[in-house]
């Protein structure tokens, strides 16, 4: 599918949407504490987001099919083995976790799109450094997209060095365009591929959001309909920006 090239003026919007998702990650910091549920942190964002008069995006969105139930929060909040789509409810957060959160929204016509974990309280050196793995993982994807790059040079990154650590990336799930919707093409892949895929130009935007496992890259999807676990139990981690392709190498839009 043909990729969408963004002009100046439209990329400047979208740098304005990137920076209220930035927002919303700088007001949670004060949350994200033993002790808080992950329902405080989500009705946290949302009057936030409806104070700046901006929309939120996954609250009601559906899946691939009409019987998909709808996704019921405004972040996702996927703690410790939970991989992505983690459903903002009751439960508490204590001292050791991790948690995953992920913020899609609308402003102003355009999208922002970004993923941080938190470290809850003090955690476990293997929690730390998986933290600090995927943080890397990220810097090194977005590294890769220079314009005449092509898009698998991001997969290859990111795949290299997560095996070079020991640990392994989420498959099935990847990063993808954004402009006035939250889903464009192309869909960007973490890890390499046998095609190289499309040269890189100046105005793509883009989302890179590693997940990495700390033990196997397979999953289980629960009954929710949402939320994906790791199939061993193991730890997950994953941080996401929202990257524009420009002619002096990529732009992070979601940047605090």
């Amino acid at each position: 599918m043909r990729i969408p090239i963004k002009r100046p003026k439209e990329i400047a919007k979208m740098r304005d949407a990137g920076r209220l998702v930035a927002e919303c990650f700088a007001i949670l910091e004060e949350s994200v504490k033993p002790g808080v549920t992950l329902g405080e942190l989500d009705e946290r964002v949302e009057r936030y987001l409806k104070k700046r008069g901006a929309k939120p995006l996954y609250k009601g969105y559906k899946g691939s099919s009409a019987e998909h139930p709808p996704f019921p929060g405004v972040i996702c909040a996927s703690v410790n083995h939970e991989i992505c789509h983690g459903i903002p409810d009751g439960r508490v957060l204590k001292d050791g976790d991790i948690i995953g959160i992920d913020i899609g929204l609308r402003y102003r016509g355009w999208c922002g799109d970004a993923c941080v974990t938190f470290a809850i309280g003090e955690i476990e050196p293997e929690a730390r450094h998986l933290l600090d793995i995927t943080k890397e993982c990220l810097r090194l994807g977005i590294e890769a997209a220079q314009p005449d790059n092509h898009l698998n040079h991001i997969g290859i990154n990111i795949e290299d060095y997560a095996d070079s650590m020991g640990v392994s990336v989420v498959r099935e799930w990847g990063g993808h365009g954004i402009g006035r919707q939250l889903h464009e093409p192309p869909s960007v892949s973490h890890i390499r591929q046998s095609n190289p895929g499309p040269e890189l130009r100046p105005g793509m935007v883009f989302t890179i959001e590693p997940m990495i496992n700390a033990g196997t890259y397979k999953w289980i999807l629960l009954d929710d309909g949402w939320t994906v676990i790791t199939a061993d139990g193991a730890l997950s981690a994953q941080f996401e920006h929202t990257v524009a392709v420009t002619e002096n190498g990529p732009e992070i839009l979601t940047k605090p």
